[in-house]
């Protein structure tokens, strides 16, 4: 027979395929496209980072009131008609010493704020975290003292715990950084 196998009626058989190919390799893939746009931050966390700028220029106001307060406190101080007053001088070491004090916590309060401003354009999660801890012991402590100016302090810090907390506050705070 000069046309090949009878049993056989379309050619050779073929061999099989390779490990883990269950049939022949697809073309590689073209050349990659431009990387991708950096994400932007979205609008309710760069309103958090503005108020926390905000909170930051109240406890520098704040600074500077209670440091006219120790000044004043240190001119009544030497007055010496006032220091005729019984309990004068236990009340004025007192006051300078709890002035002192709110001073100290007004400064770890406003660097704590500039730190988490600042940490609001590089994200992380233990950012997102520590925003919303910063902002809740702010609420309390703004809480106590109730001031006018307390007022804003409180409202700004249960508006920046809201926006980092929300869906889209905690995706930006989440996403991928390579």
């Amino acid at each position: 027979m000069s046309f090949g196998d009878p049993n056989n009626p379309y050619g050779n058989q073929q061999p099989q395929p390779g490990y883990g190919y269950p049939q022949a390799p697809g073309q590689f893939g073209g050349p990659g496209g431009y990387p991708a746009a950096p994400l932007q931050m979205p609008g309710g966390v760069k309103a958090a980072q503005v108020m926390m700028w905000v909170i930051a220029g109240l406890q520098l106001l704040g600074v500077a009131l209670l440091g006219f307060g120790v000044a004043a406190i240190n001119s009544v101080k030497d007055d010496p008609e006032a220091q005729q007053i019984e309990g004068f001088n236990e009340l004025m070491d007192m006051g300078t010493g709890v002035v002192y004090a709110l001073i100290v916590v007004a400064v770890l309060y406003m660097a704590a704020s500039v730190a988490m401003a600042l940490q609001c354009g590089k994200g992380g999660n233990g950012a997102r975290i520590g925003i919303i801890v910063y902002a809740s012991i702010g609420l309390v402590l703004s809480i106590y003292p109730f001031f006018p100016l307390s007022l804003v302090h409180l409202v700004l810090l249960i508006l920046v715990i809201v926006f980092v907390a929300k869906r889209d506050g905690a995706a930006w705070f989440q996403r991928p950084r390579h």
